[in-house]
């Protein structure tokens, strides 16, 4: 091909460029968007989770209270407070081997 020749087609060459690279710039500011839409439901995804993990940990919390516990042990199960009189106390076996 002679210098006349590739004369002719650098107009289309450099059209074809400009086009191939606006098309990417487009591809990606739409990629950007998307990502960017992701990163939304993520982040909204993270904070369901946590206000869950905190009301689990809030009922978690009422559950054990002692006053509770105590409460559900005489209604449920007919449990009464321990009397001073029977509870036995046994020896600590490690500090028995330490003597």
């Amino acid at each position: 091909m002679s210098s006349k020749e590739i004369g002719k087609f650098k107009p289309v060459i450099s059209v074809s460029l400009i086009i191939l690279t606006l098309f990417g710039v487009v591809f990606l500011q739409m990629e950007e968007r998307r990502l960017g839409y992701v990163l939304l439901k993520v982040t909204r995804e993270y904070r369901q989770v946590l206000e869950s993990k905190k009301n689990k940990e809030i009922q978690l919390a009422k559950a054990t209270r002692p006053q509770w516990v105590e409460k559900m042990a005489s209604a449920r199960f007919t449990l009464k407070k321990a009397q001073a009189s029977q509870i036995i106390l046994l020896p600590n076996p490690v500090e028995e081997s330490r003597r």
